[in-house]
């Protein structure tokens, strides 16, 4: 039986599984080996490790780790449950784990927009965070994502990094006319033509190619065409969600189902790795008081 199981390796589970192992916890950490930032070089805005990359942090966190006797297994968690004061997990192997408390740190998987030559360039010159890559991008030409009105905000956003940003709507012609004065106005280009391959060399986007045959220099893109967890199990536990498709929590990322906590993407918050962080700390805070007072006399 361990005091807290948590599920997910990113920055938010091994901080919690940190606090909670220096607090003499018995812990185990779940993780699939599957992060949201995989793609990406750079890890960036997180103090003391900007720039770092992402794969280099997470084995520097596990490594932390070894002093605390906190078990690091690397498998996926297919089913949670809970009964009677007690979580009851099972591996993908159908081995089964039992637990005082659960945290779920499992993240946010991108919906990528469907664009042929993507995914080599996604995470180098393609991003989803102005605020995780936008410094990099900064004076480039960049391009904007977003069919129907969906990019508008992002497009004028990004003129905070550059004076070169065009909006991309890959065909479809819905903006408003407030939508194209406040564009026009705040100098954002649009292209309304169907995007037909992105092109680009050793990650670095070079070209939008569109169906009317041209070739659109660009170097850098940004979207935002929307996230959906990346594991089910808040959804087999009953945990409620907001609007916005995040497990909802409370103050110290509590979720509504006792004993359960969420922390990092997967919870109500700003998607950064250093919020992630800061919220498995939280949670790991809370979930040792919490086993305090149970244990307490």
């Amino acid at each position: 039986m361990y005091d807290v199981i948590i599920i997910g390796g990113g920055p938010a589970g091994l901080n919690a599984a940190m606090i909670l192992g220096r607090s003499r916890r018995r812990v185990a950490v779940f993780d699939s080996g599957e992060p949201r930032n995989r793609w990406a070089r750079s890890m960036n805005g997180f103090l003391s490790s900007d720039g770092v990359n992402p794969g280099d942090f997470i084995k520097k966190g596990r490594a932390e780790l070894e002093k605390y006797s906190v078990d690091l297994i690397d498998i996926k968690i297919e089913s949670a449950t809970y009964s009677k004061g007690q979580y009851v997990v099972n591996d993908a192997n159908g081995k089964v784990y039992h637990a005082k408390k659960l945290l779920l740190a499992t993240g946010l998987q991108d919906d990528l927009p469907e664009l042929e030559g993507i995914l080599p360039l996604y995470g180098k010159s393609i991003h989803h965070c102005p605020y995780c890559d936008g410094w990099e991008s900064r004076d480039k030409a960049i391009a904007v994502y977003g069919k129907d009105r969906n990019g508008v905000g992002q497009a004028l956003a990004m003129k905070n990094w550059s004076d070169d940003v065009t909006l991309y709507t890959d065909g479809t012609t819905k903006l408003t006319r407030a939508d194209l004065e406040k564009l026009h106005n705040n100098r954002v280009k649009v292209n309304n033509a169907k995007i037909t391959e992105l092109e680009g060399t050793d990650g670095q986007l070079q070209f939008i190619v569109t169906d009317d045959g041209q070739k659109h220099p660009q170097e850098a893109m940004f979207f935002s065409t929307g996230t959906k967890q990346k594991s089910n199990l808040g959804q087999e536990l009953g945990c409620e969600f907001t609007s916005s498709g995040v497990i909802r929590t409370r103050r110290l990322q509590q979720a509504n189902i006792p004993g359960l906590y969420v922390a990092g993407d997967a919870a109500r918050d700003m998607q950064l790795v250093i919020v992630a962080a800061a919220e498995g700390a939280k949670a790991g805070v809370a979930i040792n008081m919490e086993l305090q007072e149970e244990e307490r006399e």
